[in-house]
């Protein structure tokens, strides 16, 4: 069944993959982590690397099904994923379920929905598309401010910036200054490679001071060439 047939469904997802591996992004990049990859996507980025959670069908998994996944594993840290997550209705339900049992749970998200109702004790991963992604138009744009009050409650969220070139940078970075986001929570720039390389991301990031963390996915050293399951 297509996703966009049962995404208002209360109690059931449709799952591109699910895999336990390294997590290769974000402040927690390093710590061995659960993946619920939900299928789906409104946006179609120049450089997705996942393309198949929206041109392939899921599989329908109820939410308990998944919560017996993740909880039974003994790992505590799990990130929902895609395509993009918040497409799927049922994932609100799945957050506080795993949140109730225990766990620590990550949304990666790509910015083009609103994040309202996403409970608070999840860790926002949210995605600034840069005009190389060729979707810049399609942030959600309440999503700053909402970020915002968050953060002044003490979330655990981050902003992450894929940049294509050197042009991508010096728009996040206006895009940083101009919103007031310096210091606000923590800012993610991830080179997009070969085309653009990090030795040359960090040699600007230091000539201009940004006010953000160099990431490189450290999932693609480790197992180079792999495009799923890690």
């Amino acid at each position: 069944m297509h996703p966009k047939h049962i995404e208002h469904r209360g109690d059931v997802l449709q799952v591109s993959e699910l895999f336990y591996s390294i997590q290769g992004e974000s402040t927690r990049a390093g710590l061995p982590c659960l993946f619920i990859r939900l299928s789906g996507c409104r946006l179609r980025c120049s450089y997705c690397d996942a393309a198949y959670t929206w041109t392939e069908p899921g599989t329908a998994y109820s939410v308990a099904k998944l919560c017996d996944w993740a909880l039974g594993h003994g790992c505590k840290l799990v990130e929902l994923t895609g395509g993009e997550p918040l497409q799927q209705e049922a994932v609100y339900p799945l957050m506080r379920a795993l949140l109730a049992g225990g766990m620590e749970v990550l949304l990666e998200s790509n910015g083009s929905i609103a994040i309202d109702q996403v409970p608070f004790e999840v860790g926002v991963i949210l995605d600034v598309k840069c005009p190389g992604s060729g979707m810049a138009a399609h942030r959600h744009s309440a999503n700053l401010e909402l970020l915002r009050r968050r953060a002044g409650k003490g979330s655990r969220d981050e902003l992450k910036f894929v940049l294509s070139d050197v042009q991508d940078f010096h728009w996040a970075l206006d895009f940083i200054h101009q919103h007031q986001l310096q210091g606000l929570l923590p800012i993610l720039f991830s080179p997009l490679q070969p085309q653009f390389p990090p030795q040359k991301l960090a040699e600007l990031m230091l000539s201009h001071q940004a006010p953000a963390r160099l990431q490189i996915q450290l999932h693609t050293l480790l197992w180079p060439g792999e495009k799923r399951g890690v």
